[in-house]
């Protein structure tokens, strides 16, 4: 059965080491939904939070390819245990004065923040799991987005 994974890599914070991940995947075939890195708790240290989808098997050549790349310290199925995951999303919307009351009920509603006004614009910055960002896109996508960015998924297990 085909779905999304999670996966936490932790690799050698060294130049050309994302490169070296997302070749594997590019190589094998298999699609990256998102990507994200950033320091670790460990000096030296970073930390990929890769979104894939598959199946188990899938799953498992994945990690096994990854750990045959030297960088590569540890591969951790996230998805595999209860867990926290997290993206947010700066949506740049049209936004006359008329609409912005509407706006800021839809914004309230999904507990996100106004983080800027233009003449004609509302950038709207909106943290949770990408069920609740996707539905917030969709809620504003009538008032006309104009630009929208989205870091993609952190995650790391509860406990």
């Amino acid at each position: 059965m085909t779905k999304n994974h999670v996966i936490a890599v932790l690799v050698n914070d060294q130049p050309g080491v994302l490169q070296r991940v997302s070749g594997l995947f590019g190589r094998r075939g298999y699609n990256i939904e998102s990507i994200t890195v950033g320091q670790s708790e460990e000096p030296g240290l970073s930390r990929m939070v890769i979104v894939t989808e598959g199946d188990d098997t899938t799953l498992e050549q994945i990690e096994k390819q990854l750990y045959k790349l030297i960088d590569v310290i540890k591969v951790v199925n996230l998805s595999a245990n209860p867990m926290v995951s997290r993206e947010l999303a700066l949506i740049k919307v049209k936004a006359e004065p008329a609409e912005r009351p509407e706006i800021m009920g839809v914004v309230e509603t999904f507990r996100a923040a106004v983080v800027d006004i233009g003449a004609g614009s509302m950038m709207v910055q909106v943290i949770g799991d990408t069920e609740k960002i996707d539905a917030m896109i969709e809620l504003l996508r009538p008032y006309g987005i104009r630009e929208l960015s989205r870091t993609g998924v952190t995650a790391m297990t509860r406990g």
